[in-house]
């Protein structure tokens, strides 16, 4: 396996892969000179390459998992696919749905490649239990859904350690694109998605930054469901705080516990019985019980690689990754609109939008 961008991510994977039992790290690329000293001073058996082409090309690797910058994914991605080459794709999958979508239409053409990203908050068993109690019927029809997930806090040094960051042109947006794409998997991942979106997105609210630091964004559902997400990189002490309400009771995800307060009877069927004015059904309070795995990115690179030498399954599949991106994109068209936007969203009008909000820095060499 090849790793292209080692930046944080992408060393923190090459410590993972040195201790992966179906992996072995043969190359790595980056741009950067200065991390091919790095790579030669501590990788010195894994060859280096500064151009991901280059790499795809030398037969050493069997796949690639991208760690570049936000808008290189679906490009590098599309490339490994044209060498046939396996891909793990870090998060977001991409900057805008259209891009994301081309990516999945060359996947598509190639059905005998693996194609993973890295939703490693899958693995963790307090989510993986919210969605088989959504899925089993255990909770009802959902009514509900708030997410308020604002411990996200940065201060202005870390938008001031790189001139990409907090940019439109370097990153693609703020705290929705850098922060929450785990979070918006998981919200679409449990609920569904949403079919409609008003959002409230406040540029460089709490920072000297161009892109947005406060959201707030209201959903609604094809079963007549509702959901707000808030999220910030502003707020300290922040929160992180999952509920969910069914006709059946409520989940409450919040300082690692898995709490169900599970109604004696659905409340449809309790309104049309009951005689007290005030009455309400009773409720049983209950600490959900779950394995407490929670293996993160090394079981996302496990279970890619078991996939590939055939004994196992993906935790998400590639192609899964443009449905957040596709509520962050209609949070992000719906703020600079000023009205509710219908999802799928319109993917070219997001684009037009995203391009209107380039500065100098940097802004044309995502398009390269």
């Amino acid at each position: 396996m090849g790793i292209i961008g080692i930046g944080s991510f992408g060393m923190g994977h090459t410590r993972r892969m040195k201790d992966n039992e179906y992996v072995e790290l043969t190359a790595i690329c980056d741009t950067n000179p200065e991390q091919a000293k790095w790579a030669a001073q501590e990788l010195p058996n894994v060859a280096f390459f500064s151009n991901a082409e280059d790499m795809y090309k030398s037969k050493l690797i069997d796949a690639v998992l991208i760690a570049t910058p936000h808008y290189d994914h679906p490009k590098l991605a599309m490339l490994a696919f044209d060498h046939n080459i396996h891909v793990l794709v870090e998060k977001p999958a991409g900057v805008y749905t259209k891009q994301v979508r081309q990516m999945n239409e060359a996947a598509d053409k190639k059905p005998n490649l693996v194609f993973g990203i890295m939703y490693n908050q899958r693995t963790n068993s307090l989510y993986k239990k919210m969605k088989e109690m959504v899925d089993s019927g255990e909770l009802g029809n959902i009514r509900r859904s708030v997410w308020i997930i604002s411990d996200w806090y940065r201060p202005q040094c870390y938008y001031d350690s790189g001139s990409w960051r907090a940019t439109w042109a370097g990153e693609g947006g703020g705290v929705l694109i850098n922060q929450c794409p785990h979070n918006l998997d998981l919200w679409q991942w449990i609920t569904g998605m949403p079919v409609k979106i008003s959002a409230h997105c406040h540029q460089g609210k709490w920072h000297n930054i161009e892109v947005e630091d406060d959201v707030t964004a209201y959903a609604e559902f094809e079963n007549g469901a509702t959901g707000v997400f808030i999220t910030s990189t502003g707020d300290t002490p922040g929160t992180n705080r999952f509920e969910l309400t069914g006709d059946k009771g409520k989940l409450v995800c919040e300082n690692n516990k898995l709490t169900f307060y599970k109604l004696s009877m659905p409340e449809q069927e309790f309104t049309k019985i009951n005689t007290e004015p005030f009455g309400k059904p009773e409720v049983e309070i209950i600490e959900v019980a779950h394995d407490g795995q929670n293996p993160q990115h090394n079981g996302i690179l496990s279970a890619f690689a078991k996939k590939i030498l055939g004994n196992g399954e993906l935790v998400a599949n590639g192609r899964e990754g443009i449905d957040g991106l596709m509520i962050s994109n209609a949070i992000h068209l719906s703020s600079w609109l000023g009205k509710p936007v219908t999802l799928p969203i319109n993917e070219d009008v997001f684009y037009e939008q995203l391009k209107k909000r380039f500065t100098n820095k940097g802004s044309e060499s995502w398009q390269k």
